[in-house]
């Protein structure tokens, strides 16, 4: 197998929902960072593409017909480039890099772009067809996250349990407290606000400009999600389960808009090209686990990677576990037998504080992994996410 190297990566700032990108369709914005990325890129003759892979978890508006193909004709590359779109939920990203990496490594292809998008603000409403003639009921379904269209042999066999409904079942099941899930929280805040001062984010983030209408446009710079907050604010914040709960939005992460995009080589179209190695990709495995505790799906998923690479979790120098929610990460990581303040897990912060725009965040995080292995001059990252429906996925990078 070849080695595969991930080269440049670029992202837009995190929106809110209904926020400053939310005006912006997934196919722009996804053909925002396309644009960016060959323009930062000079050397590379991006007629030469194998594939343009993206994540796209809803699929369901502006995102349909193959979200990937459209963003690469609208950036503008060759009509000759194909695009296919990627859906594993949460880690619809992650998994489009994996994609990627799969093919360089076994030789089918030389360059591609991998990466993911999610408007959630623009995720519509859809209506089922009527089962009869003349049906005066109508079943509809908001697309913005969650179940539509349940199969009743589903909600049978393994229950159709909402994010958070699952987030709070890990927490009752592994014993993750409110205070436990708040101190995290709280942590994830100030690592965001702290690499933000820093100008950590500023070399992997690509302004968009927006149209306001009436000449007046607003040019978004940094992610919009972070808040400030403390641990006495945090505390106080309603359960959003249940009223015993302990799952809260401020314990969780958002519901955003973004997109990433990053180029994925072998060595020969490294040499061709003139491009700077980030990172080895080494490794992706999934793994699956009840849908009802999906958040504890990057344990076995992180185990079953450095297993199958014959590494030690003490090796790893940097982890990086979404931040679905503050108590599926607690449980991983108190499966894992490391602290809940152990530094080399997201060490600027995640998704609580910045934000989960569903398909985009698996190459973000793949994407702030390497960037992160460089100026640390660290060996190895891991990137895991937890997935609906109970699976997991883990990525090995290795700095070069």
């Amino acid at each position: 197998m070849r080695n595969v190297f991930l080269c440049d990566a670029i992202r837009t700032p995190i929106g809110r929902y209904g926020g400053a990108l939310s005006s912006i369709r997934p196919d722009d914005l996804a053909a925002h960072v396309l644009r960016a990325l060959i323009a930062r890129n000079g050397t590379v003759d991006f007629a030469q593409v194998d594939d343009v892979i993206m994540g796209c978890a809803n699929q369901a508006g502006e995102d349909n017909r193959n979200v990937a193909r459209m963003a690469l004709l609208l950036a503008g590359l060759p009509v000759s480039i194909s695009g296919t779109t990627v859906n594993r939920l949460c880690a619809s990203g992650a998994d489009a890099v994996a994609i990627g990496a799969r093919a360089i490594a076994a030789g089918e292809a030389d360059l591609i772009i991998a990466g993911g998008v999610e408007s959630m603000s623009r995720a519509p409403y859809v209506m089922a067809k009527p089962d009869q003639a003349f049906s005066r009921q109508a079943e509809i379904f908001d697309t913005t996250i969650g179940w539509r269209f349940a199969n009743t042999r589903m909600v049978e066999a393994c229950g159709t349990d909402s994010m958070p409904e699952t987030a709070e079942n890990v927490a009752t099941e592994f014993g993750i407290s409110r205070l436990r899930q708040d101190i995290f929280a709280e942590a994830s805040q100030a690592k965001v606000a702290a690499a933000q001062m820093s100008g950590r984010f500023d070399g992997e983030i690509v302004p968009v400009e927006v149209d306001l209408g009436r000449g007046k446009s607003l040019t978004v710079k940094a992610d919009e999600h972070p808040r400030k907050t403390d641990l006495a604010t945090l505390g106080k914040l309603r359960p959003i389960v249940c009223a015993d709960g302990t799952i809260t939005a401020g314990n969780a992460s958002g519901v955003n808009d973004g997109a990433a995009a990053m180029i994925l080589a072998s060595e020969q179209a490294v040499a061709t090209y003139g491009l700077t190695p980030r990172a080895r990709i080494c490794r992706t495995v999934t793994v699956g686990v009840a849908p009802r505790i999906m958040g504890i799906g990057p344990a076995p998923a992180i185990q079953k990677l450095l297993a199958a690479e014959g590494i030690s979790l003490d090796a790893i120098d940097i982890l990086e576990i979404n931040e679905a929610f503050a108590a599926q990460v607690l449980a991983v990581l108190q499966h894992l037998k490391i602290a809940d303040d152990d530094l080399r897990v997201n060490p600027n912060g995640g998704a609580i504080a910045l934000g989960h725009p569903l398909g985009m965040s698996g190459a973000r995080l793949i994407q702030t992994a390497a960037i992160q292995l460089q100026q640390t001059g660290a060996r190895y990252a891991v990137v895991s996410m937890c997935v609906g429906v109970g699976q997991g996925l883990a990525t090995l990078l290795e700095r070069v």
